[in-house]
């Protein structure tokens, strides 16, 4: 299993342009991980975090503007991690996170 720890400068690309935040994750003992994922309009919590091989999953509950839930995936290599978050009704958008040293 790859090593998720750390913090993450995140950008995702969404129709209001990049969004940027920093992602900070820990492994827990089961192989799952937990964590925030912290921007300009406030921290959201990371759950149901799994790595399965290189694959990772998680999401995140936004509460405001309007609840959602954003279901994030992607593909763990070394220090980037690259995949989508899905809003739902809302689309899928690219998401590329770098492992801060």
């Amino acid at each position: 299993m790859a090593s998720i720890d750390g913090q993450w400068d995140c950008t995702a690309q969404s129709p209001m342009g990049e969004q940027q935040s920093v992602l900070t994750l820990t492994s827990k003992p089961d192989g799952s991980f937990a964590g925030t994922n912290a921007g300009p309009l406030g921290a959201l919590d990371v759950t149901d975090g799994q790595v399965t091989g290189d694959h990772v999953s998680f999401k995140m509950e936004l509460k405001v503007p309007f609840p959602m839930t954003l279901a994030c995936e992607g593909e763990l290599n070394g220090d980037v991690l690259e995949g989508t978050i899905d809003t739902g009704a809302f689309g899928r958008f690219p998401v590329k996170a770098t492992r801060r040293a």
